[in-house]
């Protein structure tokens, strides 16, 4: 049984290097059967877009609002 199961976490990525890290703190938390959501800021997408995320995670990710 995987640790995070039934377990939900949001992930705000805003504008800065950590963006990066994002799509594999993604990965081994939904490998870990959490539930994830990701939302981003506009300055998020300078670093990392949001198509990048949902090859990561299902459902896609909110971008920022236009």
């Amino acid at each position: 049984m995987h640790r995070l199961t039934n377990r939900q976490i949001l992930i705000g990525i805003t504008g800065g290097i950590a963006a990066y890290k994002s799509a594999e703190l993604t990965r081994l938390l939904k490998k870990a059967g959490a539930d994830v959501r990701i939302v981003m800021t506009p300055a998020a997408t300078e670093f990392i877009t949001p198509l990048t995320l949902p090859g990561t995670f299902r459902p896609p990710c909110t971008p920022p609002p236009a």
